[in-house]
């Protein structure tokens, strides 16, 4: 296993944890759980970010859209061609 391999598991990872956090905070009593207090511990500085510039519409946060479409392209630019490359397709 290479290291581009490594970083593209590290994104998949990263994305399902994205998923767990949005899906977890829409029960709030699953939010006190070790593992959901884990998954909050290290996507929510990430979310933040967006979260500055993208305001809540009421209840509505829509800065994990804006956080799922800027991971998706930092790998698609960044990781993907050599990922490709190490494949053997050009």
């Amino acid at each position: 296993m290479t290291i581009i391999s490594i970083v593209h598991y590290f994104f998949v990872g990263y994305t399902l944890m994205l998923i767990a956090r949005i899906l977890g905070s829409w029960v709030p009593e699953f939010s006190r759980h070790p593992i959901m207090q884990f998954i909050q511990t290290y996507t929510d500085p990430y979310l933040n970010i967006f979260r500055r510039f993208i305001p809540p519409l009421g209840m509505i946060d829509l800065s994990p859209i804006v956080a799922f479409f800027a991971l998706r392209l930092i790998e698609a630019y960044l990781v993907m061609p050599f990922l490709l490359m190490l494949l053997g397709y050009r």
